[in-house]
């Protein structure tokens, strides 16, 4: 079949569109006798019968061992060659830097049980709790999922909302232990865990090594015996699902999609329901877990379609795929996610704002959970605020830009976005509602027009050994959270839950916890509304004028610890000018910290030799009346990259 399909593939684009096209060129009919038993033979290969199809993914906590459990199956179903790699599904350079997956990766694979030939489309995909909205969608495409657990660790608190995801969906869960060969393994005790936890009988769950391969053909089995072939109908039209999307630059934007009905071939034009815009396919592909394409995709399988798409704004996430001019009910799309953390980006040279903005395009079209909004500040000149999923969505981004399309970006501290319910007739007109959304300290409200303020919660999840639990509640109670519930999850471990400010956690909370509980903590966190909160606008002011570009919104009970940390970084920062500067943070009219910015200072009396000590304080009063008028009219005039530093994270 490789060799059919390679000496297909070295015919050249011509001869397929001239089969496709029925053109008329020399030795046309001999030419389409070779190309329909080449191409059209390797493509009936892949027509696997429905019932012989699985879908599914892996899921687990981060560091659990998915991505080398992916490649054992790649391995030992033949997709790739035993050890071509660590990880051969963690593509992105980003990925190998940092040892975690961040984007979900799918593999076709064939896969022979008792004679019977079986096609599982495999799903890896993130463990981290920023990377949520990939595990969602990769969710909808399955029907059954690998829960993964490490049997050192344990269950983790990333395992309980992936668990709970698939249980949402209704899909079918094999339970895994995995590193049994560990020399510290305890999989009898993490058995235990999934009992009290999930309900999971001992008698379901497998005990893996994933990194030696044992047990990896008991997963095999599991996956074809226990998990439900889709449901789909060969008969109908044409209709698909598009969950994923890349940008390829000599493709355009290529569409990964799972086809629910019908099939669909190359040469033929599809319209997407959502943008209300056709194309004709260009090229079908199935991911082996290298692009290998095909004549045509059908009703059950997975692969990817590329149709010269050229904007990032044309491949909506969710959004359902049909022939040109067929009218079909729209498929049951995604929740949008939801942005959590908020943060401005910009050019380090305004010179290079076009480059920045199509690698930004490009990037969201491979990374959706990202939205983006122009911006403008007087201080870095214009940009966009981004948002992003959480704290390491963010670095994660960044670093992509920074790697894949040489960006030198400028990334400003992360913020959340705050809701206000104002009040006034003329008030409401102008903003066009009673509430007002904003996450730049630029469009906080006039308090005055404010009946209240309400900030963006969480609902927290730590799974602990019980000796830090006394120091993982201070923490949390030092963060504004509120305990919700405590659960002892073996004899060792308890599982906390708080309800917790977002904006208290999105910095350095992971860090502060990992630290206090010598790193066998861990966290996860989902959307928990808005609820009435205490926020204020803290301003700086240099010698009385406000800086509208350093301002922040903090809790009124952090303000002044807040502002006593910006002056003492502002000191450091700006420049010395010839005369002092007074450094304020203020909410309102309220001083809540003040630091002062001493002068350059000539010593005015190195000309003196003696004499009466009158002549000396003269000079030095002159000098200090000098400095008071400067003082007076002198404008501080503060470098760009004084700005950088400060508002940079």
């Amino acid at each position: 079949m490789i060799v059919r399909y390679t000496v297909c593939c070295l015919l050249g684009n011509r001869l397929k569109n001239a089969y496709f096209n029925n053109q008329n060129i020399k030795s046309t009919s001999f030419i389409k006798i070779i190309y329909k038993k080449l191409y059209c033979t390797a493509s009936k290969e892949y027509e696997t019968p429905v019932e012989n199809i699985r879908n599914f993914s892996i899921i687990a906590h981060v560091d659990h061992g998915k991505s080398t459990l992916a490649d054992r199956l790649l391995e030992m179903t033949g997709a790739i060659r035993a050890n071509s790699g660590a990880q051969v599904l963690d593509k992105l350079q980003v990925e190998k830097d940092r040892g975690i997956t961040v984007k979900a990766q799918t593999a076709s694979l064939n896969y022979t049980y008792d004679g019977v030939e079986y096609l599982l489309n495999l799903i890896d995909t993130p463990g981290h709790v920023d990377f949520s909205n990939e595990v969602s969608r990769s969710l909808s495409v399955c029907q059954g999922v690998l829960l993964l657990v490490d049997a050192n660790d344990g269950v983790q608190a990333q395992t309980v909302a992936n668990f709970y995801l698939a249980f949402g969906q209704d899909l079918t869960v094999i339970p895994l232990i995995n590193k049994v060969d560990l020399k510290n393994a305890d999989p009898e005790r993490v058995a235990k865990q999934l009992n009290t936890l999930f309900d999971i009988e001992e008698s379901d769950i497998l005990k893996i090594s994933a990194k030696f391969g044992m047990g990896v053909d008991k997963v095999l089995e599991a996956i074809v015996k226990r998990i439900p072939p889709p449901v789909v109908d060969r008969q109908k039209p044409f209709r698909a699902l598009l969950f994923d999307s890349w940008y390829d630059r000599y493709k355009g934007a290529v569409s990964l999609v799972s086809i629910r009905e019908g099939s669909v071939s190359v040469g033929q034009y599809i319209s997407f329901v959502h943008t209300k815009k056709s194309y004709e396919v260009k090229s079908l592909a199935l991911l082996r877990p290298e692009e290998q394409n095909v004549k045509s995709l059908i009703a059950g399988q997975v692969g990817c379609i590329a149709c010269n798409m050229r904007s990032s704004a044309e491949a909506h996430m969710g959004d359902t795929i049909h022939l040109k001019e067929a009218l079909v009910e729209p498929l049951p799309g995604f929740k949008p996610a939801k942005s959590m953390v908020f943060a401005g980006i910009y050019p380090a040279d305004q010179s290079q704002l076009p480059d920045l903005k199509n690698a930004i395009e490009k990037l969201i079209l491979n990374d959706s959970a990202v939205t983006a909004t122009t911006e403008s500040s007087p201080a870095l000149g214009r940009g966009w605020r981004l948002g992003f999923l959480g704290l390491l969505h963010m670095e994660v981004f960044t670093q992509r830009l920074e790697q894949e399309y040489d960006a030198e970006p400028i990334l400003t501290a992360p913020g959340v976005t705050y809701k206000a319910k104002i009040v006034g007739r003329k008030n409401i007109i102008k903003y066009g509602s009673d509430e007002i959304f904003f996450n730049n300290p630029a469009h906080f409200p006039d308090p005055v027009i404010v009946t209240e303020f309400y900030e963006p919660m969480v609902m927290g999840t730590i799974i602990t050994p019980d000796k830090f639990v006394g120091g993982v509640i201070s923490l949390c109670m030092e963060r504004r959270g509120v305990e919700k519930s405590t659960m002892n999850v073996d004899n060792e471990r308890v599982m906390l839950q708080f309800i917790l400010p977002l904006n208290e956690i999105i910095v350095d909370f992971h860090d502060s916890l990992k630290s206090m509980s010598s790193g066998y903590a861990s966290f996860d966190y989902e959307d928990y509304g808005y609820q009435p909160s205490s926020i204020v606008k803290l301003n700086i002011l240099l010698n009385g004028v406000e800086v509208e570009e350093l301002s922040t919104i903090v809790h009124s009970s952090k303000a002044a610890q807040m502002g006593k940390r910006m002056c003492t970084r502002l000191l450091d920062i700006i420049p010395r000018q010839q005369f002092q500067i007074a450094i304020q943070a203020a909410v309102g009219s309220k001083i809540m910290a003040r630091e002062t910015l001493k002068a350059f200072r000539k010593d005015v009396t190195a000309k003196l030799y003696g004499g009466d000590i009158t002549r000396r304080m003269k000079l030095l009063a002159r000098q200090a009346e000098g400095k008071r008028k400067l003082r007076m009219v002198g404008n501080i005039a503060l470098p760009r990259q004084t700005f950088i530093d400060v508002l940079k994270k």
